[in-house]
């Protein structure tokens, strides 16, 4: 059965490109990105790797540690990193677990047989540090990530987890937010919203970043 927002993230043990890996334990009290790659040594994966390399103080300003996956071995994963480094500019600082058994692949469904009965589709799954699961997303195997996005949800879910806020489409950090539709009592949202309010309807009401 797919895994479903909220749904604690699966635990495994498994190799990776840095020894023997038990998920829950590496990630710690951290927010997780998992990542599957179809294959070491193919094109749109090794600029992702970069693109994720290269976003790490990014991902330590928000406590979040990248984690990747394919289905090669620990050894290919080894080599593959030398090729990302030199032709991306950068250091891959985080572990990529090596499948070679699809175990991890079979647990989080990654394996999709209409695009391929043996590899990985391109899937992303931010885990907060409780370990659930807070985001999904499918790529096709043709079709690069978007990182920035990635960070961007990661910035709503931290700030929804710690204010009571809801944020609008194409939000970015910074930006005004909503006041949910459960919060009616104008003396609360006096104490919860003290920068303010506009509401051009009653149901659409903005309000500044809390935080900000």
């Amino acid at each position: 059965m797919a895994l479903r927002l909220g749904d604690t993230a699966p635990d495994f043990e498994q190799d990776s490109s840095i020894g023997r890996i038990k998920f829950h334990e590496w990630a710690g009290d951290s927010w997780v990105v998992l990542f599957s790659h179809p294959a070491d040594f193919t094109p749109v994966c090794t600029t992702e790797l970069g693109l994720t390399a290269k976003l790490k103080p990014e991902f330590d300003k928000r406590n979040v540690k990248a984690i990747a996956l394919s289905v090669d071995a620990a050894d290919a994963h080894a080599s593959w990193i030398k090729d990302i480094e030199a032709t991306q500019k950068t250091v891959v600082g985080f572990p990529i677990i090596a499948d070679v058994d699809r175990a991890v692949s079979t647990l989080y469904d990654m394996i999709h047989p209409n695009q391929s009965e043996t590899a990985t589709v391109r899937s992303v799954f931010v885990i907060d540090p409780k370990k659930k699961i807070r985001l999904t997303l499918t790529y096709p195997m043709s079709t690069g990530r978007n990182f920035n996005e990635i960070l961007r949800v990661i910035d709503a879910l931290q700030l929804t987890d710690g204010y009571t806020v809801a944020t609008p489409g194409n939000w970015q950090d910074g930006d005004d937010v909503i006041i949910p539709l459960t919060i009616k009592d104008e003396e609360v949202i006096k104490q919860k919203y003290p920068k303010g309010y506009t509401a051009e309807r009653p149901y659409l009401r903005m309000t500044p970043q809390p935080n900000k």
